[in-house]
């Protein structure tokens, strides 16, 4: 089974610290949205979209990757990194667009510094910690069990 993320990791590198480790354990193919806007994802039997959440959405260069690549009907599952709440709303428009099937989310909290969190010395520091990892980790091999 071919499983890919594409995740976008804009300002403190949270979701990076989640894709690479889960790109570790789990062999899944790691595409930066933001670095490598085009991919061919037709191979693939799951896919993963990762993301901050920005202005209670994913980041703009995931959903654009998203809207242009991904083929219909494919399984997807989501992750998310977020200060606030986690918010999956604009990545699932564009999936119910594409008749996929979300079979699982994802969401922890990261690290933020945005807008007035930059005030407060930002919020979630030192997250996603190591038991954030080890959860995310636990996800996707449970996705790929129950979905394989």
């Amino acid at each position: 089974m071919r499983k890919a993320i594409a995740y976008a990791s804009v300002h403190h590198g949270n979701t990076e610290k989640l894709v690479k480790r889960i790109a570790e354990e789990c062999q899944v193919d790691l595409i930066d949205a933001v670095k490598q806007p085009n991919a061919d994802l037709s191979s693939y039997d799951m896919i993963g979209f990762a993301s901050g959440i920005y202005f209670s959405k994913f980041h703009q260069s995931l959903l654009g990757f998203a809207e242009k690549n991904l083929p219909d009907n494919k399984k997807v599952f989501l992750i998310c990194t977020y200060g606030g709440n986690a918010n999956y709303k604009s990545i699932e428009q564009i999936l119910s667009k594409k008749h996929s099937k979300v079979i699982g989310k994802f969401g922890c909290k990261g690290y933020d510094t945005f807008g007035p969190f930059k005030l407060v010395g930002g919020i979630a520091k030192g997250h996603p910690d190591d038991e954030d990892i080890k959860n995310a980790v636990e996800f996707v091999k449970g996705c790929q069990i129950k979905h394989g």
